[in-house]
């Protein structure tokens, strides 16, 4: 099991980052991506001789968030800046900006919120992200452009990526 366990923390920190993206949470994330790794370690055989094992992963956390997203019953929008998060002052005037955005994202429908991370955070293209999905691609263009509507009320592409390097 020594190839599972090399593959997996070559991939945690992108596993991580990518379920916090679509979560809004850091807990949730790790849940997340715990209950991921237990399914992955059952069937390592089978995946591990897929031409792209992280991908497949990268599929079974999606699928887990989308499950997630439907049987969440309360919405739940964090509020002030959870304790991990606390660093330094200079951390400070970032924070309203990557707030807002926490919030813009998770009020997004659930595929458009996974197109977008997909896209701006794990820098997929179409055919990758309409993979992960199980859509078309026409479908991805589709979320990312109503997704991206809905963002640009005031938060631009250049903001999300000066998040994404300040988080």
């Amino acid at each position: 099991m020594a190839d599972y366990e090399n593959f997996v923390r070559g991939l945690l920190p992108r596993l991580l980052r990518y379920a916090t993206m679509l979560t809004g949470e850091r807990e949730q994330a790790a849940d997340l991506v715990q209950d991921v790794l237990v399914k992955l370690y059952r069937h390592w055989s089978r995946i591990s001789g897929t031409e792209h094992p992280d991908r497949y992963v990268l599929r079974m956390v999606t699928n887990g968030y989308l499950s997630w997203r439907r049987r969440r019953s309360i919405r739940v929008i964090t509020t002030g800046d959870p304790p991990d998060k606390a660093r330094a002052d200079d951390f400070a005037s970032d924070h309203a900006s990557r707030e807002d955005m926490w919030q813009r994202l998770a009020r997004l429908p659930k595929r458009q919120r996974a197109v977008v991370v997909l896209r701006y955070y794990e820098q997929l293209a179409d055919p990758e992200i309409a993979d992960l999905l199980g859509c078309a691609q026409s479908t991805v263009r589709a979320h990312a452009h109503k997704a991206l509507a809905t963002l640009r009320n005031g938060l631009t592409i250049e903001q999300m990526a000066e998040i994404k390097e300040n988080s």
